[in-house]
């Protein structure tokens, strides 16, 4: 790849994707480079529907169409990422089964707004951030591919999970979503009006609650997996989990209140963050184990111990 085409992903994910981009410095050149242009082409389709105020739906789905075609090599790359992840696509053999699945979950973003069931939203993950798991892992080239990969879709989902817990708020202002499921808002009690009108209520702290413990379950499940992938991808893969958990804490001191200001992860977290998880891999290459010293993530034993006990409902 030319060092232009590099820099134009890696631009991209400097602007749109501060906490990815930090762990993403960790990576060897050789993953380092091509995850520049996986995030920049990721983002170049993302941003056609999150930024699509006043643009017609059929204008979206015809610029989707085109990228889609450019990533397949079906017609000529149009600028630098595009040019740079035709070639990624190639050299490493990414499925063009995974491509369409993630242009149409850009696509399905244009009419859907609402999720019945958890199963539904994670069919739209499974386009976009398990797409996204298993094109990194590609890139990355693990000896046990088939055995990683499990892992990796679960990781995708979990931290597009914790994004969607974190930007309840921009969502549903910016572009009228809310990814929460609508089976669990129900089941508290919480109406897609409440969420809309910006509402925080006990009833939505505790459909909060029980979406961030889901969430937490995806994050064992695919960290489990990080000791599949190359050594020198293993402590990068970490800390971007590590990095994007943190922000369940955030919204914990919160008291899951993310209608009010959206949680985020100052510098100064980031790096004690980062710190935290470098000195206990300096004594411990165990992924499973530093990420449950370290993480936000609390250890099944002390979930089911807080279950057991109603948990704690936060209050206003």
């Amino acid at each position: 790849m030319q060092q232009k085409h590099i820099d134009a992903g890696k631009t991209i994910q400097q602007r749109t994707g501060k906490t990815f981009y930090l762990a993403t410095k960790f990576l060897p050149e050789r993953v380092r480079h091509a995850t520049h242009v996986l995030y920049g082409f990721f983002r170049i389709a993302d941003e056609v529907v999150d930024d699509a105020e006043g643009v017609p739906p059929d204008r979206q789905r015809a610029k989707l169409e085109s990228l889609r075609a450019q990533a397949l090599g079906e017609t000529e790359p149009e600028g630098p990422v595009l040019e740079a992840f035709e070639e990624l696509r190639r050299e490493y053999d990414i499925a063009d089964d995974e491509i369409n699945s993630f242009v149409d979950a850009m696509q399905s973003d244009i009419e859907t707004d609402r999720y019945e069931t958890y199963d539904d939203l994670e069919s739209y993950m499974r386009g976009s951030a398990a797409a996204v798991g298993v094109m990194m892992t590609a890139i990355m080239d693990p000896d046990e591919r088939e055995v990683a990969l499990p892992h990796a879709v679960k990781l995708g989902e979990a931290f597009q999970m914790t994004n969607f817990l974190r930007d309840v708020r921009e969502d549903v202002v910016e572009r009228d979503r809310i990814y929460l499921p609508q089976e669990t808002l129900r089941s508290y009690g919480v109406s897609d009006a409440q969420i809309e009108r910006l509402e925080y209520s006990d009833s939505f702290a505790a459909a909060m609650t029980a979406e961030l413990k889901r969430t937490e379950e995806l994050y064992r499940e695919g960290v489990a997996g990080i000791r599949y992938l190359p050594e020198d991808c293993q402590l990068p893969v970490l800390l971007a989990a590590v990095l994007y958990a943190e922000h369940h804490t955030v919204i914990r001191s919160q008291e899951y209140d993310v209608l009010s200001r959206e949680p985020s992860l100052s510098t100064t977290r980031k790096l004690r963050c980062l710190a935290k998880t470098r000195w206990h891999w300096h004594w411990s290459r165990d992924p499973d184990a530093v990420f449950r010293r370290v993480s936000a993530v609390p250890d099944r034993d002390r979930d089911r111990h807080e279950a057991g006990h109603g948990g704690r409902v936060p209050t206003q």
